[in-house]
């Protein structure tokens, strides 16, 4: 997940110094899309039932994952 402090960040001003836009690195773009996407995932799974560590474990050795 992309951290606001270590985003290279430049603006784009106007003639009186207000932001107008940002640029940044594709790199760092690509990772802060990425980021809304696996967030925009868990708003749509909010509602789904969860499991505990242990039943996550029991599912994953009956299945020979692990």
């Amino acid at each position: 997940m992309a951290n606001a402090s270590s985003v290279s960040l430049q603006y784009i001003i106007t003639g009186d110094g207000a932001r107008t836009a940002v640029v940044l690195p594709i790199e760092e773009y690509n990772e802060l899309i990425e980021d809304l996407a696996d967030l925009a995932v868990l708003a749509d799974r909010g509602d789904e039932p969860t499991l505990t560590h242990e039943e996550v474990l029991a599912e994953l050795a009956r299945d020979g994952l692990l």
